[in-house]
C-alpha cells in the first residue's frame, strides 16, 4: 500500500508566480500587505516610490493572484490573498512516498519519514514536534479532515496525506471583558 505524505501546492500561474516574487519591490509590497490593506498612494509613500511604479508592481501581483484590489471610487485598496501566498509556499514542501502494510496507523507511517515527538492529552495522542519543529499539527487524508487522532487513523487503502503545521495568526485578537 502506498501512502504519499505531502503538502498540496498550487500549479496554476506558475510562471506568473515566479515573476511576481522575483522583484524585491514586489516582495516588499507583499510584506507590507501582510500587515493589512492599504491604498496604492499610501503604499507608494511607505515604499518611497511613485504611484505609477507601485501600480505596475501591483498589476503583476494581481496577475499572479497574490493580491486583490478593491475599488471605492478613485481609491484603490490593495490586500494580500494569503491563501494563495501559502499555496505558493506549499509548492516547495517536501513530498515523501512510502509503502506501509494495510492496518498501519498514520503515526507509525509518519515516523518512517520524520522525527516525531508526541504527547498524551487524556487518552489522545498529539504530535507536538515534527523534525524538531514544535507546533500544532493537523492532517488531511485525500482532502478531508478525519475525526481521528494520528494513532487512531488506520490505512486501509492508498491515500494522500497532507501534514500541516499551523502557524500563529494574529489577524483576529479578541479582548474579552466579562461584566462583574
Amino acid at each position: 500500500m502506498l501512502v504519499n505524505i505531502t503538502n498540496n501546492g498550487m500549479n496554476a500561474n506558475g510562471g506568473k508566480l515566479f515573476r511576481a516574487i522575483s522583484s524585491d519591490t514586489r516582495l516588499s509590497i507583499l510584506e507590507r500587505l501582510s500587515e493589512g490593506e492599504v491604498h496604492i498612494s499610501g503604499l507608494a509613500r511607505e515604499l518611497g516610490i511613485s504611484v505609477p511604479v507601485v501600480a505596475k508592481h501591483v498589476r503583476i501581483l494581481e496577475e499572479a493572484e497574490l493580491v486583490e484590489r478593491k475599488k471605492f471610487g478613485n481609491l484603490h485598496m490593495i490586500g494580500i490573498r494569503l491563501n494563495n501566498v501559502y499555496s505558493l509556499l506549499d509548492q516547495f514542501a517536501e513530498n515523501s512516498t512510502l509503502e506501509v502494510e494495510k492496518g498501519t496507523n498514520l503515526l507509525e507511517a509518519l515516523k518512517t519519514v520524520a522525527a516525531v515527538e508526541v504527547t498524551k492529552v487524556g487518552d489522545m495522542t498529539k504530535v507536538v514536534s515534527t523534525d524538531g519543529e514544535e507546533g500544532l499539527y493537523l492532517y488531511e487524508v485525500n482532502g478531508k479532515f478525519p475525526d481521528k487522532t494520528v494513532d487512531e487513523f488506520i490505512f486501509e487503502d492508498d491515500a494522500v496525506v497532507e501534514w500541516k503545521k499551523l502557524i500563529p495568526v494574529t489577524k483576529k485578537r479578541l479582548l474579552v471583558n466579562v461584566k462583574k
